[in-house]
């Protein structure tokens, strides 16, 4: 330093004080650097360095290495100054003190003053600036709104008005625009002292400046980097182009058709509306967005109303109101006939009676023109039959003289080359007088005492007005009083009725009466006296297996009143297993035990009680034998039809020593069986029919008895007699022939007479063992005897030793059980020993023995 600047210091300790402080700048928040040279000149070294701030005479930072090594020294800050803010540096070159954080307050002049041993003092003197940052620029639209990251979206043509502001900031800082990184608007003014701003005016966006950067910039220090607030410009775009891709003609009505619309150039995307006319379609089925590209894709379904309309594909941008674009399609529609029935404008659809003229209009739409039409009634075709007073002219029909009959549903139907078409169905009503629903007479039954309500019930239109009830026996016929009868409903009457006397079973009948007239015909109710019903009749086992049973009979009488049926299974000796009811007379029995012995009773029940029992003896279920054994086959002709049954060599006695029920003749032959199948040799059936032929020749000698079909030693079991029973006062009779004459259902059979001038019918009944046959009307030959069993009803495994016969069959055909004087004649037979005498037509048993190939037999 030079010796003019070099001063003494008060401790007589000289130093060299600069003239001018060097001037440094800092940032707020940042750090600076002050230099101070601590080396010695010459030989010496470093005692004390002071940092002293403007013209305090008191330090603010000292470096005391006085009796130590510069690793040693001891570094003091003051608190109210930097603090832990500052440190000095001797390692570096220059020596430095370093401030970090600085802070706005930290600006002023700083003396640095370095102490040596031996050498005079060194002062450096600095002028220290702090520079403050502006704020980050704010961005404002014209509507005053802060803008941050975008700009828009803007609308094509649209002016850009932004104002830039900054806070803050010292020095002041300076505000400039920039448009794609280039200086277009430098020109800032203040608004106050701690804000500057700068207004930019951008006329007309076009689809060019899409995305392009607008930047506000602040800067007051080369120290500190530019302060900027992008924008980045967003627009809104009108689409360039849409179109219909296909545009087939013509479209069938109720067809379904792919419709495709494309549009480009839309920002966003465009959306892409159909319409048909002015209606809006909302069927699409795909929209798809690539780029500035839409696709559209729309399932339409023509009607028949679109022919001629225009169908529409718009584009449009969904941001911008009215920018949009659009593509027509004029479509052509063909369908059937469309067809339009009403009933004559001058007529009045509620008030049309019985002999009234009325007439239907037809009218039809069609594309292309229909060419035929016609008439439905009911479904059915109409033709012009000016007999029957059905008149059709071009579109109308005419109905003259109208019945109930001609009530109904009406349609018209028409034709063209895309096919045919039915109208609506029109209900044509009819007025008419009641008449009665059921036109039978009803029987009704009653007991003694019984009060009924007996419901008349009748047809009409319009509805009833009131009823009249009438009752008519032998003697005399009364009106009923209306208190004894109410209405149910609008077409039915109820008469509340109480036969208390003999007198009050006969007729009653009743009219209805509405607004068009009187009932003609009433409906008539027979009363009958009603009682218990008739039992159930030719019982028969279906679908037999070891452990179950299908029963079915047939009805009796119902006594006049709903029945329903009953059964009842017992097991002998072990108590009730079934107690079944029914609204048939069927019945469906399983998990029956083989080996057990059943009693089953069949009861008809109504109102008035149950019917006497139908009852089936020891019945048992046993398994099927799988052994080769003899089995009897017994062949019943019974009510003109041939029946086959199969029993065990041990039951052959029921089918040879049974005496059956009148209009039965028996055959019974006895051959080998397997338990896996049933067939006969052609050869054995010819020698058999031999056979058969001249047992045949044999019995027309006079032959009176019959061999059984085994010996006695191989009938072990036989057939249980009847048990009595007692049903009130009725008891069994104790002649067998008095069964068959009281069972109804003991038909006699009606048998063609071979071998005669003429064929004949002839009656069979079997009358104390003899065969007598009676003359009759002609009649169908019976149906031939196949060899082959079908479905046998009552196999070895099942056997019903009372009823053995009676429940067999032969093909499908049902054979009822006989009645109890079959078993008891049976009974009666096998005690009297096999030798039965009874009288056969013998030319009639050849030709049957020799039309089928039986096996071995003996009758």
């Amino acid at each position: 330093m030079d010796d003019a600047h070099q001063t003494k210091c008060p401790t007589a300790m000289s130093f060299i004080v600069p003239a001018q402080p060097i001037e440094l700048e800092g940032v707020v928040g940042r750090s600076v650097r002050l230099p101070c040279n601590v080396t010695p000149v010459g030989p010496d070294r470093v005692y004390m360095v002071l940092w002293f701030r403007d013209e305090s005479g008191i330090p603010i930072y000292s470096y005391d290495v006085r009796g130590k090594s510069l690793s040693e020294a001891l570094h003091w800050s003051a608190p109210e100054v930097f603090g832990s803010r500052a440190k000095f540096h001797v390692v570096a070159s220059p020596a430095q003190l370093l401030v970090d954080d600085l802070r706005e307050h930290d600006e002023g002049i700083y003396r640095c003053r370095v102490d040596f041993k031996h050498s005079p003092s060194r002062s450096f003197r600095y002028k220290l600036s702090i520079t403050v940052p502006p704020e980050k620029p704010v961005i404002f639209d014209s509507k005053n709104r802060q803008l941050n990251y975008t700009l828009g979206p803007l609308r094509e043509g649209e002016d850009v008005v932004l104002t830039c502001r900054v806070k803050g900031g010292r020095p002041e800082p300076t505000v400039t625009w920039l448009v794609g990184g280039n200086l277009v608007d430098e020109q800032s003014e203040s608004s106050n002292p701690y804000m500057v701003e700068n207004k930019l005016v951008w006329p007309a966006v076009a689809r060019h400046d899409l995305g392009s950067s607008f930047t506000c910039r602040a800067v007051n220090s080369k120290l500190v980097d530019p302060r900027d607030t992008n924008l980045k410009l967003d627009l809104y775009l009108n689409p360039l182009t849409v179109h219909i891709n296909k545009k087939p003609n013509p479209l069938k009505a109720e067809q379904k058709y792919e419709v495709s619309c494309t549009s480009a150039g839309s920002r966003p995307s465009a959306v892409i509306t159909w319409y048909k006319g002015k209606k809006q379609l909302l069927r699409r089925v795909k929209d798809e967005n690539s780029s500035n590209l839409t696709l559209s894709e729309m399932v339409f379904t023509p009607t028949t109303d679109d022919d001629g309309k225009h169908v529409t594909c718009r584009a449009e941008n969904p941001n911008v109101t009215g920018a949009y674009m659009e593509d027509t399609w004029r479509i052509e529609v063909v369908y059937p006939p469309i067809l339009l029935l009403k009933l004559g404008s001058t007529l009045n659809p509620d008030d049309i009676k019985e002999g009234d003229d009325v007439y239907f209009e037809c009218h039809v739409r069609a594309n292309p023109p229909w060419r035929k039409l016609n008439w439905l009634h009911n479904g059915l075709l109409l033709t012009h039959n000016t007999s029957a007073r059905i008149i059709r002219s071009n579109q109308s029909l005419v109905l003259q003289k109208v019945t109930r009959q001609s009530a109904g549903k009406y349609a018209c139907a028409a034709s063209n080359t895309e096919g045919e078409g039915t109208s609506n169905e029109l209900d044509f009503r009819v007025k008419y007088a009641p008449v009665c629903r059921q036109e039978k007479i009803l029987v009704v039954g009653a007991s003694r005492g019984e009060t009924l309500d007996i419901k008349c019930e009748v047809e009409s239109d319009p509805p009833v007005v009131h009823f009249r009830w009438k009752f008519n026996n032998s003697g005399e016929t009364l009106d009923v009083s209306p208190e004894r009868f109410y209405s149910d409903g609008p077409s039915s009457s109820v008469l509340r009725y109480t036969t208390a006397s003999e007198l009050d079973y006969g007729s009653l009948s009743c009219w209805a009466v509405n607004a068009v007239g009187h009932q003609v015909a009433p409906c008539v109710f027979q009363v009958v006296a009603a009682g218990k019903p008739f039992p159930v009749r030719n019982c028969t086992f279906f679908n037999q297996t070891s452990s179950s049973v299908e029963v079915a009979c047939t009805a009796g009488f119902d006594g006049g009143l709903p029945q329903h049926f009953a059964l009842e299974l017992v097991a002998v000796g072990g108590g009730l297993r079934y107690n079944i009811t029914s609204e048939q007379p069927f019945f469906v029995l399983a998990d029956l035990e083989p080996g057990v012995t059943f009693q089953l009773s069949v009861y008809a029940v109504n109102a008035k009680g149950r019917s006497q029992p139908t009852v089936l003896d020891e019945i048992s279920f046993r398994d099927s034998d799988r052994h080769t054994g003899k089995y009897c086959r017994c062949v019943v002709y019974y009510w003109n039809k041939s029946f086959l049954s199969l029993f065990p060599s041990p039951y052959q006695h029921i089918c040879s020593r049974t005496k059956f029920a009148r209009s039965q003749v028996v055959f019974c032959h006895k051959f080998l069986v397997s338990s896996a199948a049933i067939s006969l040799s052609p050869i054995v059936g010819v020698g058999t029919g031999v056979a058969f032929t001249l047992v045949a020749l044999f019995l027309l000698l006079g032959i009176k008895s019959r061999r059984a079909c085994s010996s006695p030693s191989n009938q072990p079991m036989t057939a249980s007699p009847p048990k009595k029973r007692s049903n009130g006062n009725q008891h069994q009779p104790k002649d067998p022939d008095m069964y068959e004459e009281k069972d109804p259902d003991l038909i006699p059979a009606k048998y063609l007479v071979i071998g005669s001038d003429h064929e004949r019918e002839v009656g069979t009944s079997i009358n104390n063992g003899v065969v007598q046959l009676q003359d009759h009307q002609k009649f169908e030959p019976w149906p031939s005897i196949s060899p082959k069993v079908t479905s046998p009803v009552l196999s070895p495994s099942l056997s019903a030793t009372r009823h053995v016969v009676g429940s067999a069959s032969w093909g499908n055909d049902p054979l009822r059980l006989p009645s109890p004087g079959s078993t008891a004649a049976a009974q009666q037979a096998q005690q009297q020993g096999p030798s039965t005498d009874v009288e056969l037509n013998g030319v009639f048993i050849k030709e049957r023995l020799m039309a089928n190939r039986l096996p071995e037999s003996c009758v």
